[in-house]
Parts: structure tokens; sequence; C-alpha cells
């Protein structure tokens, strides 16, 4: 058996509708490691646990998150299109996950999206102050957003999900991030031996349980994210 942390995407997405309390407790109970959320900002400078930049899918609203307040934002009820009516999940606060998260000792993998690109100072006053759950860490797609991490809290790991644009032979070089957080078709010899040569962890996403590699993964993997924790952790008591 290993025992690789495993992060509940979004939570336990497959049970509960993704980024609200009631998928991050299911992926508590299903026996997760840490949550996979995400991170975006109201116009008023409050941060709030969303994926997309806008809210068409999941609320039916042509607006951007960060073109509402927070009041506003709550207000929606969230869900997929006819269903939301009759549904109770809206919006989350970051503060209020974060509470929760550490009553729970549960890690927290909180990926900075693009509205902090344009609100800088929101994520700087955040990390002036924020205790996150043991193991817990920022990831993103955006290098400027790790550099501030990086620069305000160099004790807070950083994970940076890349893209096919990434160029490898630069990886040693790199010193905004610690980790490197790729979809699961990444799992391959060259990248692994990569990232073990710069002494470079990886998490991959996209992860169903039925991957042979879960079996005996290799020593550069420090975690899995996935929609499915319980199959993930089924895999790994397993193997």
């Amino acid at each position: 058996m290993n025992n690789i942390p495993i992060f509940a995407h979004r939570g336990a997405s497959s049970f509960h509708l993704e980024n609200t309390f009631a998928a991050f407790k299911k992926a508590k109970e299903l026996g997760a490691d840490g949550i996979e959320l995400d991170l975006q900002v109201s116009n008023d400078g409050i941060l709030v646990v969303f994926h997309d930049n806008d809210l068409k899918r999941l609320a039916g609203i042509n607006k951007m998150v960060n073109q509402c307040s927070y009041d506003e934002l709550i207000h929606y009820k969230l869900g997929p299109r006819f269903k939301r009516l009759f549904r109770r999940d809206h919006m989350v606060a970051f503060a209020d996950v974060l509470e929760w998260a550490n009553a729970e000792n549960i890690a927290l993998n909180v990926e900075l999206k693009e509205s902090l690109l344009t609100n800088e100072h929101v994520l700087k006053e955040l990390l002036q102050t924020i205790t996150l759950p043991e193991n817990s860490h920022f990831s993103s797609f955006h290098e400027s957003l790790l550099r501030i991490v990086k620069e305000i809290r160099p004790d807070i790991e950083t994970g940076y999900i890349i893209t096919k644009k990434f160029y490898w032979a630069t990886l040693a070089e790199q010193n905004f991030f610690d980790a490197i957080h790729a979809h699961k078709r990444y799992y391959k010899g060259e990248y692994l031996e990569a990232c073990k040569t710069a002494n470079i962890g990886m998490r991959f996403y996209a992860i169903q349980g039925n991957e042979s590699f879960l079996k005996n993964p290799h020593s550069i993997v420090k975690g899995w994210i996935t929609d499915f924790p319980d199959l993930v952790q089924q895999a790994q008591i397993n193997s």
C-alpha cells in the first residue's frame, strides 16, 4: 500500500456540486487527505470559492465574478441548468472554508484564478495573515501569482499547473514553484525523471482510480487530484 495524498478536485464533485461545503465535507467523509478548490475575488475584494471566471455555467448569469459584489455572488443559486432553482447551493467565502479546513485539519490545494491578476493587492493582503492547514499549498496557471506567493510567503509551497507550452528544459532554473501540477497524460518517464533530476515533486490531476501507475507510483509523485477520492484511495489500499 502507498499513501500518496489524495486531493478531492473541487471537493467530492462526483457526489455534490463542485466547490461547495457539501462537496468538501463529503470528500473528508470519503477519506480525502485534502481539498482542491478555486479562488476568485469579488469586485469589493472578498475572496470566494468558484472555478469559472463568469457565472453563466452555474448561475445562468452573463456576468464575470469580479464584476459582482460579494453580497450579489452569495445570493445566486448554483447548479446545472434547469436544476439550480430547486437547489440550495450558493457560493461560499474562502474565509469560511479556510476556517473549516483548519478546524478539520484537512489540507488545501488553493488554485489562484484569473480574477486575481487584476486584484493582486487582495492576494497580498491574504498572504500577510493566512494560516493554512498542514500540507497545504497554492497552485496556479499564472506565474505572476505564484511569484507573489513566494515573495511574501516563501514558507508556503507553490505548484505550477503546466500546459503544453511549458518549456521543460528550463525546469531546474525556475524559482517560483516547488512542484509541477500536470494532467495525468504527463505521467511519462521523461517528465518524471526531469522532475526527479530537478528535485521537484509532481501532482497529477484527472485521476480516475483505475490508472495502472497508482499501484507503483514514481517516487517523485506527491499527490493525486481527483473527482473520485474513494476510488483512488481503494486503488492505493490494493496496491
